[in-house]
Formats: structure tokens, sequence, C-alpha cells
């Protein structure tokens, strides 16, 4: 029987292995991951591993690596840097798999893991297999550092050929991406300006998220300081992007993959575009003026993504900023990739065109109702059944067309909560659905208080 330790199971969460450093996760658990990855896989074969700007992810990459190389594996360490980066690596170096060692868009004091079989992530009930498998000790394994930096920044920088010169803003929030962005713009033409721009895992300036408004203040100050013609600003390891335009207003993820399925779609007429659950009528109803397939699929990154090849669509994303490339990228959710996707788009559709166009809706950010594990489902049912024959899309959960706009009512697949999200024409409309909701759920046997004030 293998004497080395089993992994937290405390790290668990559906498409990765996360906790806080010390409590959950210890550079112990880092080295049983590295032997349970290689339990399945041949001697010698090829892995890739990275970690982002974490004060925690070297420890924990060395002790990852350690337990890879003791269990036979040939690690190539591609070092600092976002995630994309090492998606890039397991591509472009035809590799077995990879790990990143990463917090995403977490507080300073967590970090996890997000593992890759070949190009597919592991995620679920095989996520769950693998922290129980023990490794053993074989023969063989090695390890070598590679600088795959320049190449990865070149395949970027052709992604944005034909981009105009604009005046942009970055801010990579003190992230994993905060280097290569640097080195990034200096490729691109244009004016650019970086705040944030060094690493460091305190994340002093601001919580890692563009997803969260507040978190993208400090660009939108810039932008309007030094009028320039929009901002762009990632998560802490470079894989969810947010935007803001040239006056300093958020476009929206879901505002932005309509943006960019518009531009998709005049070179591929006719294809799917994915996006999840939660994201506005306006993005479906775009994508179809556009010639394009509204395809909507349950949230969650690595569900849109496995949407996205299932339909093969050229282009998918969540309203969390996660947006994925399949035509001529990996499938990925590469932020900067993206970043550089919207600024070849620009030229074609100018920003704040794209902006004005937009038909103006009201839209709440998630309402997470507290809600205990085991009633979940019976709500769920309850409500579903309250709207008798009313047309309800059951991708995931419950999203309801209403007039003057739709609710969403799904189960948090993390915590205790049922997850609800309502977009109307105007406020009044956004009231009346809020109510009507709110009813639905006292009459199913869950408390809440106004949805909206």
């Amino acid at each position: 029987m293998p004497s080395n330790p089993p992994i937290n199971p405390r790290l668990l969460r559906s498409y990765d292995l996360r906790g806080v450093v010390g409590r959950d996760l210890t550079e112990a658990d880092a080295h049983a991951l590295g032997l349970a990855y290689a339990a399945d896989l041949a001697p010698g074969s090829r892995i890739a591993v990275g970690y982002d700007g974490r004060l925690s992810s070297p420890a924990l990459e060395a002790a990852l690596v350690a337990g890879l190389v003791e269990a036979g594996v040939t690690v190539e360490r591609v070092g600092l840097g976002p995630t994309g980066l090492l998606y890039f690596a397991v591509h472009d170096r035809a590799l077995y798999g990879g790990i990143m060692v990463t917090g995403s868009h977490n507080p300073p004091d967590q970090n996890g893991f997000k593992l890759l079989r070949g190009t597919e992530p592991v995620f679920g009930d095989a996520l769950g297999r693998l922290i129980e498998t023990r490794g053993r000790a074989r023969k063989g394994g090695t390890e070598a550092r590679i600088d795959l930096a320049d190449r990865y920044l070149e395949r970027l920088a052709r992604a944005g050929t034909g981009m105009p010169a604009l005046r942009v803003g970055w801010d990579p929030g003190n992230g994993a991406a905060a280097d290569l962005v640097a080195r990034l713009v200096a490729r691109l033409p244009g004016n650019h300006r970086i705040i944030n721009g060094t690493v460091d895992g305190r994340f002093p300036a601001h919580h890692p998220d563009p997803s969260e408004p507040a978190n993208l203040a400090p660009l939108q100050q810039l932008v309007r300081a030094e009028r320039l013609d929009l901002g762009i600003a990632f998560d802490g390891d470079g894989d969810r992007i947010g935007v803001v335009d040239g006056t300093g207003a958020i476009v929206w993820p879901d505002q932005l993959l309509l943006l960019l399925a518009q531009d998709q779609l005049g070179r591929t007429p006719d294809a799917p575009v994915v996006f999840d659950v939660k994201s506005s009528a306006v993005l479906a109803n775009g994508i179809a003026a556009a010639g394009g397939r509204p395809i909507m699929a349950p949230s969650g990154y690595v569900l849109i993504r496995a949407a996205m090849l299932r339909e093969r669509a050229p282009l998918a994303g969540e309203t969390s900023g996660h947006i994925f490339y399949a035509d001529d990228w990996y499938g990925t959710d590469c932020a900067l990739h993206v970043a550089v996707r919207l600024l070849a788009a620009l030229a074609r559709t100018p920003l704040a065109d794209f902006c004005a166009s937009l038909p103006r809706t009201v839209v709440t950010p998630d309402l997470r109702l507290p809600c205990p594990d085991a009633d979940k489902a019976r709500i769920l049912d309850a409500v579903a059944e309250s709207l008798g024959d009313a047309p309800v899309d059951r991708t995931d959960g419950l999203r309801v067309a209403r007039p003057g706009g739709w609710w969403l009512l799904r189960a948090s697949g993390t915590e205790p909560k049922l997850t609800a999200r309502i977009e109307a024409m105007d406020e009044r409309a956004l009231a009346r659905l809020a109510d009507d909701l709110a009813a639905r759920l006292r009459a199913a046997g869950l408390q809440v208080d106004a949805l909206v004030r």
C-alpha cells in the first residue's frame, strides 16, 4: 500500500482544486497531486507545469513538480505566467497534459490547481477520482525549464493583424499576466498605458476579478483621465477579461461577446455562437440578427467550452468574462488572445458605435438566495410547477420569459444557495418581474425579501 498521504478532499471544486493555503492546501497536497496525476501515465510522459503570481505559488509548483518527477514524468516547467501560457505550451508542444498552479480570481490567501489531460480539462467526477488516487514512485522522471514566452507573444500578436492604432489602457491587476502584457503591447500598434503592471501576489491595487465592477474603477479612471479609446483588464491568472469603453462605461462580458460574434460572423456566416444561461437576451437576438445561431449552455467555463466543441462553434463565452476562440486559436480561454482579437475587431466596428447600437435594458447582478442544499431541487420543481404551461428553458435551472423581460433561477453548484438573475426593458418591468419571482419562491417555501429595491 502506498505510504504517500492523500490529497485533501476539501480542495475539490467543480472545475479545479482550490483552498486556503496553510489550512486546506499545503505543499504535501501539491506533492501528492503530482504522484496521483502521474499514476496512469507511461514513464517519460511529457506534461507542462506553470504557476501564477501568488506568494504561495512557487513553493506549491516546486512540490508539485517533485511529485511528478518522483512518479516518472518528464516535466516542462513554463514558469510564471497566465494560464493561457500553460495552455499554449500543451498545444504547441503536443504534450500529454498540464497543470497550472493558480488561485485564479480568488483572494490572495487562496491557491489551487487547474488540470489538463491532453488538451481537455479534468473536472467533475474525473477530478474527484483523481484526488482519491494514491500514486507511487517510479524511475525515469526529469524536469527542465522552458521559455515559451516569445513564441506565445508572437502567436498573440499575429492574431491581431490589421488592428487600428488605438489608445488603450491595460490593467492586469498585478496578476500573472502583468509582465507579458508589457511585452505584448510593445508589439502592437497604437499607444498603450499600463497600470498595476507588476506581478504582486498580494494584489495591492484591487481584488483580481474584473467581473466585479468595483475592481474596474482604476481602469475607468485612467481611461477618462487620459481620454483613451478603451481599457482592458484581466483577472489573477489572465483567463478572464473586463473591458471599459472610451467614456469609462463597462462593456459587460455578454456585450463584448456580441461585438466579437458580429465580427466573427462576418467571416463565418451561419456559425453557432455559444453563451451561458445568464446572458442578456440582447446577445441571443444580436447573434441571430448578425446571421449566426445562438446556442445557450449551462453556466461554468468548462461547460461552455464543452458546448462550443460539441456545436463546432468558432466562439463561445460566459458572463464571468471567460471567452473562447476555436477558429485560429486552441479553444481555450486566454484573455490576452481575446484582447488582441477585440482590438482587431475594432478596425471594422468602432467601440463607440457598437455601444451606441445596443438596446437599453436593466439587469440585476447575480442574486444569491440562501437555500439548504437538500431543498434546492424541491424548490426549483415547485417554482416550475407554478408556471403552468409557460415556456421554460431548462438548460441550467429555470429561465423564464415573461412580459417585459425574463428571469433565471438555478441552483448554485458551490454554495447552499439558489442564484437568480433578472433582465427587463426598464426599471418598472424589472420590479414587476422581481415581485413575480419572489412570490413564487415564497409559495415554494423559501423565505426571501424583495429581490430588487
